[in-house]
C-alpha cells in the first residue's frame, strides 16, 4: 500500500441487485480515526452500499475496486472481511434463538481474532461496556435479540462494537426506530469506541443522531452515487432545508420515487 494511500478506499463502485444497478459509481476514501456521515433520501443505495461493502450474496459487483490496507477487499468472502477488520451493525437486527448474547460475543471475538478470550476477561470486558450502554447485565443470558425492544437490538450492535473493536466499522442507520433517549445512549456508545485506530462509517438520513456524533466529512448519496460532500455545516443545511434546494443547486432533478425498496 502506498504510504499515501486511504486505509478504506471505494473506487468507481457499481453494484446490481436482480439485474438493476443500485450503485452507479460511489467514489469514497476513509483513513482511520476519521468519521464519515452518508446521508441521503430513502431509496439513495446507502443499505445496498452497505451490504455490498460486507460481502452480501445478494449484491452484485459490476464495476469497481473497494481495497482494505492496500487489498482487494472484492475477493474476500463476508466471514474473511469481518476477520480482516470490517464491521457492520444492522438497521434491522434479526434475532438468533437458542444463542445466548454472551456465547455469541464469546464465539465472534474468538473467530475474529483466532484466540480464547478468557472467561473472567472476557465476562469483565463485556460488563463494563454494557454499563456504558446502560444495558442491563440480564441482557447477556438472553437469546440474541429474541424478545428485544428497538433500542434495545440497537445497543447490542454497539456492544458487538465494542468488543469487537474492528479498523472499519459500518453502521447502517444504527439510529433508526430510537427515541430521543435511545439515540443518546448508543451516540454515546460509539463516541466512547470511535478513537485513531478505526475509520467509522455511519449511515444515517436522521440529522438528530449527528447532533451526538460530529462527523469529520459529510456525504450525500443520491440515486446510486455521493453527490456532494462538507463537513458539520451540510447536516445543519440539511436539517434545516431538506435535500430539495441542494439538488436544485447542484442541477439534480427531485427524486422521482426511491431507487428500489429497501436499499
Amino acid at each position: 500500500m502506498s504510504q499515501n494511500a486511504p486505509f478504506f478506499e471505494i473506487k468507481n463502485l457499481h453494484a446490481a441487485v436482480e439485474g438493476k444497478e443500485i450503485l452507479r459509481g460511489v467514489d469514497l476514501a476513509v483513513n482511520k480515526g476519521e468519521v464519515h456521515a452518508l446521508m441521503g433520501p430513502n431509496g439513495s443505495g446507502k443499505s445496498t452500499l452497505a451490504y455490498t461493502l460486507m460481502g452480501h450474496p445478494k449484491y452484485e459487483v459490476t464495476a469497481g475496486t473497494v481495497c482494505l490496507n492496500g487489498e482487494n477487499v472484492l475477493e474476500w468472502s463476508a466471514d474473511e472481511r469481518a476477520r480482516h477488520g470490517m464491521f457492520l451493525a444492522f438497521q434491522y437486527p434479526v434475532g438468533i434463538p437458542g444463542v445466548t448474547l454472551a456465547n455469541f460475543l464469546r464465539t465472534s471475538l474468538k473467530a475474529v481474532s483466532g484466540q480464547e478470550v478468557p472467561a473472567l476477561e472476557f465476562r469483565k470486558r463485556v460488563r463494563e461496556q454494557m454499563r456504558l450502554l446502560k444495558m442491563d447485565e440480564s441482557f447477556a443470558t438472553r437469546y440474541v435479540n429474541e424478545g428485544f425492544s428497538g433500542g434495545e437490538k440497537k445497543k447490542a450492535e454497539v456492544l458487538q462494537l465494542a468488543l469487537l473493536r474492528p479498523q472499519l466499522a459500518i453502521l447502517d442507520e444504527t439510529d433508526s426506530g430510537l427515541d430521543i433517549d435511545a439515540i443518546r445512549v448508543v451516540a454515546d456508545g460509539v463516541n466512547q469506541v470511535k478513537g485513531p485506530d478505526m475509520g467509522l462509517l455511519l449511515i444515517t438520513h436522521y440529522e438528530n443522531f449527528l447532533k451526538h456524533i460530529t462527523p469529520d466529512f459529510v456525504h450525500v448519496l443520491w440515486r446510486g452515487r455521493i453527490v456532494t460532500s462538507g463537513g458539520r455545516e451540510l447536516v445543519d443545511r440539511l436539517l434545516e432545508e431538506g435535500y430539495d434546494p441542494l439538488f436544485a443547486e447542484l442541477g439534480l432533478k427531485a427524486e422521482q420515487g426511491a431507487v428500489a425498496a429497501g436499499v
